[in-house]
């Protein structure tokens, strides 16, 4: 089938809108009418070039839609509302066996190549020249994914809400959830307040958390994170100590800044962990006390998609978010069209932005 879709053709050019060629869905794949798509920083690391990718590609990896076709060996069906998540479970790999399945080595090396989990590719131009996936490639009215990547939702759950479970809240609440596992009366510094940040804020407070600390340098994501219940700071370390009586329980960093992690970890008390989602440029190191990691028994952790099991985790945060625990409408920022996706990919690269969502 033909469809319009946003195309990086060149790193560091902007996307361009066109009519593609989509494949039918093979084996344990789906076809999915994408009904709302989130713009992420990940995204923009790949057209800015520091998270290579193979192109021309097909970008997009948060979304939510409605099933259209299912391949072979799927038990989905068509009507189905879904959820989308970029990495993909293969089921049999040591992390996936092992309950870790945002590690999983297949799902891993088809994102690295731009192809599904199983290899393939569905994308081509009209001209019949293959392009490649992004995750689940969500820039694009149809897609398929492999069924893997597919949470099932309930269909009274607006698409543009939905959107946000696929990456943000994923990512930030399950940093707090599964790798932080905050509880009540913890004290927690969030660095960042995009939409994974903001996730991250919001599950801190519905796990009882007593202290909750934003950081960020845009003025307008302070005061969301304000007006959602946070004490807005600098980022000055020694603030944060005095505030705490010697460092929060819990940092969890969002940037992809190393300044900003090593921030994080100084704010981080003897004995609390701090928690790293960002994907820094792949070249930038990082340099740390490690005396303290012994004699304050410090943690630093990384959470790759918050450690999530997709298929347990979408769900259980939707339950928060309908209970009224979890309100990520606040994420949302503006809704716009395909064809103003470059307008917002500037904002977002600029911080006029939380969370974007491309409406179909």
């Amino acid at each position: 089938m033909e469809v319009r879709g946003a195309v990086l053709r060149e790193v560091g050019k902007p996307l361009e809108i066109e009519t593609l060629t989509l494949a039918p869905p093979g084996p344990g794949e789906l076809l999915v009418r994408v009904r709302a798509a989130g713009l992420c920083h990940s995204d923009l690391s790949v057209i800015d070039g520091s998270r290579p990718r193979p192109v021309p590609m097909v970008l997009g990896h948060e979304a939510a839609g409605e099933v259209v076709e299912a391949g072979p060996g799927s038990d989905f069906r068509p009507g189905e509302h879904v959820v989308l998540t970029f990495v993909p479970s293969c089921g049999d790999c040591a992390p996936c066996t092992a309950g870790r399945p945002a590690l999983c080595g297949p799902a891993a090396a088809a994102n690295r190549e731009g192809t599904l989990l199983g290899g393939d590719v569905r994308w081509s131009s009209p001209a019949g020249n293959p392009l490649h996936h992004l995750g689940v490639s969500a820039f694009a009215s149809h897609v398929v994914v492999s069924d893997r990547s597919a949470v099932r939702i309930d269909k009274a759950l607006p698409f543009e809400i939905a959107a946000l479970f696929g990456c943000a809240v994923l990512t930030g609440a399950g940093a707090v959830f599964n790798a932080a596992d905050v509880r009540p009366g913890d004290s927690v510094a969030v660095f960042g307040l995009g939409g994974v940040g903001l996730s991250a804020l919001l599950a801190a407070k519905a796990a009882g958390a007593s202290t909750l600390l934003a950081i960020d340098p845009v003025e307008s994501k302070r005061e969301l994170a304000r007006s959602l219940g946070a004490t807005v700071l600098t980022g000055d370390v020694a603030e944060i100590r005095e505030r705490t009586g010697g460092g929060v329980d819990y940092a969890v960093d969002t940037t992809g800044v190393v300044a900003a992690l090593s921030q994080a970890y100084e704010a981080t008390r003897p004995g609390g962990t701090t928690v790293t989602v960002g994907l820094p440029d792949p070249s930038a190191g990082l340099t740390l006390p490690a005396q303290s990691l012994v004699a304050e028994e410090k943690t630093l952790r990384g959470s790759y998609l918050g450690s999530c099991v997709p298929r347990r985790d979408v769900p259980r945060f939707i339950a928060l978010y309908q209970a009224g625990l979890l309100p990520v409408e606040a994420l949302l920022t503006h809704s716009i069209a395909l064809e103003e996706i470059n307008t917002g990919f500037a904002r977002l690269r600029d911080g006029g932005a939380v969370r974007q969502v491309i409406s179909f």
